[in-house]
């Protein structure tokens, strides 16, 4: 099941964020407590489920959705076939995570666009995981600095 269904909302959409996205939020928190004002359900996916666990844990985040033995991409087709909202929306940060979205029938976000929309704020200028300024790229930096950023987060 890719849906908790114990931390349901009312609203249209079923969003869902990749761990590099969330990574680039300046207020993770704060941006899901906003998201869950007008979602249906809220969280993150990536396919190391145990960085999304520790990341969750370390921000004070409720995710809506079960991290088990599928890769990204199972686990957002699961959760776009259990969804009952309207829309779902998946906020990532490389064309990679766009094109995870649309395979799987997202509409998708860029993290920049999705935090503009929405008025969050994000952790730095380059934090939409790109490898160039137009936000193109890997993402390869970005998923470094997030390792980088979780394991010294384990210190404090």
């Amino acid at each position: 099941m890719g849906i908790d269904a114990t931390t349901p909302g009312d609203g249209e959409v079923t969003l869902v964020f990749s761990l590099g996205a969330a990574r680039s939020l300046a207020d993770p928190a704060a941006a899901f407590a906003d998201a869950r004002r007008w979602s249906r359900h809220v969280g993150i996916v990536a396919n190391e489920a145990d960085a999304v666990a520790s990341f969750a844990r370390d921000h004070g985040l409720d995710n809506d959705y079960e991290l088990t033995n599928w890769d990204k991409w199972g686990t957002l087709a699961e959760i776009r076939e259990e969804s009952a909202a309207p829309r779902c929306v998946f906020v990532g940060t490389t064309r990679a995570d766009e094109r995870v979205a649309t395979e799987t029938g997202y509409e998708y976000l860029r993290v920049v666009e999705a935090a503009e929309k929405a008025g969050w704020e994000l952790s730095d200028p380059g934090a939409d995981g790109g490898g160039t300024a137009d936000g193109r790229g890997d993402g390869r930096f970005a998923r470094l600095r997030g390792a980088v950023r979780d394991a010294l987060s384990r210190f404090r």
